[in-house]
Order: C-alpha cells, then sequence, then structure tokens
C-alpha cells in the first residue's frame, strides 16, 4: 500500500514536470511568432515611407538640367562657371567680351559665344534656353534634344538627324538664324518655317517694321523681296550669306569628336 502511494506519487511529479515542459514549450513558440510579428511590421513600415519619398526624390524640379563641360570667362547667375557645375532650370548663364561656355544637356549641346547671355528651361519636350543677346550654337542628336528661345521666336532642330544651328541677336526685334548641319525651323506663334542645310535667314520679329537694310552684293539671296503682309505673317526674313566657314568646321569638331565629354 505504502509502494503504491510513492508510485503515484512518481507519477505525477513527472506529469508535473511534463505539463512545465510543454507550457514552456508553447511560451517559446509564443515569443518567436511575436518575433516575427514585429520584423514583419517594421519590414511594412520602411517600405510604405519608401513609397512615400520615392515620388518626391523623382519630381523634375529637383533634376538638372545639364551640366558645364567647357569654361572660359564665364558665370552662372552671380558666380564663376567652371568645368562640372550643374545646370538647373533658372540658371542663367553669361559670358564676358572675350569668354565662352559649353553646356551638355542631355543629347543636346549649347554653346554661348562672347558677350553672351542665356537662361535655361525645361519644357514638356526638352531643356531650352532664352538667348538674351550675344550668340549661341547648339547641336542636338534628336527634334526634341533642344529648343532656342528669342523674344517671341523659337527655334529647334528640324529632323532626329544631328544638327547644329547659330542664332545671333542683332537687337530685341532682330536676328540672324542659320543651319550649319541640318534643317532647323524657326516658329512665332502659328507661323512655322523651314531653315535648309546650308542657309542663313536675317528674321525681323516685326511684320509691320521698315524694310531692314540687309546686305548686298554677292552671295546675298533673296535681297529686294517685298515684306510679307502682318496679316498673313508673324515675321519677316531676308536670305543673307553664310560667313565663318573656319568657326563652322571648329565646332563640328567640338561637338563630335569621342575625346571630348
Amino acid at each position: 500500500m505504502s509502494r503504491l502511494c510513492v508510485d503515484r506519487l512518481t507519477v505525477t511529479r513527472k506529469v508535473d514536470c511534463l505539463t512545465v515542459t510543454r507550457k514552456v514549450d508553447r511560451l517559446t513558440v509564443t515569443r518567436k511568432v511575436d518575433r516575427l510579428r514585429v520584423v514583419s511590421r517594421i519590414t511594412a513600415t520602411l517600405l510604405s515611407f519608401a513609397l512615400l519619398i520615392t515620388p518626391v526624390w523623382a519630381t523634375p524640379s529637383s533634376s538638372s538640367l545639364g551640366i558645364v563641360v567647357y569654361a572660359d570667362r564665364a558665370q552662372v547667375g552671380a558666380a564663376r562657371a567652371s568645368v562640372g557645375t550643374t545646370i538647373f532650370s533658372g540658371d542663367r548663364l553669361s559670358t564676358d567680351p572675350s569668354g565662352s561656355v559649353q553646356v551638355r544637356a542631355g543629347a543636346a549641346r549649347l554653346v554661348l559665344s562672347n558677350a553672351s547671355s542665356a537662361t535655361f528651361s525645361q519644357e514638356d519636350a526638352g531643356p531650352a534656353a532664352t538667348l538674351a543677346f550675344g550668340s549661341a550654337t547648339f547641336s542636338t542628336a534628336n527634334s526634341n534634344a533642344f529648343a532656342l528661345h528669342v523674344a517671341s521666336a523659337v527655334i529647334r532642330p528640324n529632323t532626329n538627324r544631328p544638327t547644329i544651328g547659330q542664332v545671333t541677336v542683332l537687337n530685341p526685334k532682330e536676328l540672324i538664324v542659320k543651319s550649319t548641319r541640318g534643317s532647323l525651323t524657326i516658329a512665332v506663334e502659328d507661323d512655322v518655317r523651314e531653315i535648309p542645310e546650308g542657309a542663313a535667314y536675317r528674321i525681323l520679329l516685326d511684320p509691320n517694321a521698315a524694310d531692314p537694310q540687309g546686305p548686298r552684293g554677292a552671295g546675298t539671296k533673296g535681297y529686294g523681296r517685298p515684306p510679307v503682309k502682318a496679316a498673313k505673317s508673324k515675321f519677316i526674313w531676308y536670305a543673307v550669306a553664310i560667313t565663318g566657314g573656319v568657326g563652322v568646321f571648329a565646332l563640328l569638331e567640338v561637338f563630335e569628336s569621342p575625346d571630348r565629354p
């Protein structure tokens, strides 16, 4: 009888130990599950935060338009321009009377000659600049690569072929546009015309102005034509002779040489 009681006590203790062990195991499993839940919640929170801030990083207003690849006595705003300077929308580039600057903007390049000033901007089609005074030469790889504004006129490539154009501002209402490679379009509101490769035109933005005294003599094309009526045109133009062939070949070398950045 006594022995039986001892056996029951032994069995009871073993059962109690087993029960305690099972409870400890359950607690351990529960803690592991809790850890996994905590980690999952932290991961989900971080992913949500990343998705929230990604559109802010991608906004066009914070992205650059181009970078300076050559600068000699040139400025970005009031600061001196140097190779590697980043150009943003709204930045104004200017050059001293003996300076120049070249900017690479996507599939385009812009060179400002001496005593020139232009302000960069972002358009739906791509980067653009407004030439205030002086002379600018641009090179493009496609028709949407770049647009140059002068007052109410917009000059851009006409095709997706490599194009080089040059624009010189004579005064706020008058400019010279020439294409040395490919063709260009010049548009003033709904009046759009093509400037073929190898041609140059003197543009008068005020159709009501008097007939400008264009160049005379050999090489001059179209001089003496009557101005187009203002009711049909937003500007009038006169073909002029292209000069400065050496400069054209130098620009081709600048834009096309694989050794340059």
